[in-house]
């Protein structure tokens, strides 16, 4: 009888096609941590932003060019009591704007004295402060303002584009001679994520008159939030990777003529 060749190839179990986990056992446990992990760090990120952080859009260009009309920015969650001269905070007056909020630099605290202009600088308690977030070639101020001592508990804000920004040069005439209470600051703005501008500049101008506020977390929740969308990304293609590489490695074996 003539020679008969033969092809043999792997076992299969039960005699159809195996549906289980594929790749080593320990892979498959790596993989699946590695999906739990990422998930309580993406998860966990953005649940800490959420109640630390609020968006808002910035519907006029008075804060220009540090945010532009229509950006929109991302601010903490603070107490008005945490501010500190430089900061750009959001605040609620309904002297100013009713039932909306108003986005401006601090640019002074009750006790400061404030003024303008010396050489085409702000002057805050008879120092001159470098302001780089101004429009490059523009004065501190359009206009001379009188000089205006902050009353306790009160802030006085400028925008950063001066020539249009109704601000508290353009409030001198109230009572309370343009400043705000510290009690109507909602948040402190951060960081300008649309367009992803990034994180505002710190204004260290203002650093010789006192402490500067310090970062939040938002980069830390941003790591946490990237970090995890990774390990999450990481860890669920373990399996159609481990497919690919079993199926490339499992080829048919022929036997010789007998």
């Amino acid at each position: 009888m003539g020679g008969e060749s033969t092809t043999r190839t792997a076992p299969r179990s039960g005699g159809g096609t195996s549906s289980g986990p594929v790749g080593s056992r320990t892979g498959q446990r790596l993989s699946g941590l590695a999906v739990a992990l990422g998930l309580v760090l993406f998860l966990g990120g953005f649940a800490w932003g959420a109640l630390l952080y609020r968006p808002y859009t910035v519907p006029t260009s008075s804060m220009s060019p540090t945010i532009a009309a229509g950006d929109r920015v991302l601010a903490e969650r603070i107490d008005g009591g945490e501010v500190r001269r430089g900061d750009v905070v959001v605040f609620i007056d309904k002297t100013w704007v009713s039932n909306a909020p108003v986005v401006k630099r601090v640019v002074a605290v009750g006790g400061d004295t404030v003024a303008c202009c010396t050489d085409g600088k702000l002057t805050v308690n008879g120092k001159q402060i470098e302001e780089p977030y101004l429009p490059p070639g523009t004065l501190a101020e359009i206009k001379n303002f009188p000089t205006v001592t902050v009353p306790d508990g009160r802030l006085f804000l400028l925008g950063d584009e001066r020539q249009g920004s109704l601000d508290s040069t353009a409030h001198l005439t109230d009572a309370a001679q343009g400043t705000v209470a510290r009690t109507a600051v909602k948040a402190r703005v951060e960081a300008v994520v649309w367009p992803m501008n990034g994180m505002l500049k710190r204004p260290t101008g203002f650093q010789d008159l006192g402490a500067l506020s310090e970062p939040g977390p938002l980069g830390t929740i941003g790591w946490l939030i990237v970090a995890g969308a990774a390990l999450v990304l990481g860890g669920g293609a373990y399996g159609p990777i481990a497919k690919r590489t079993g199926r490339r490695r499992t080829r048919p074996e022929s036997a010789g003529a007998r």
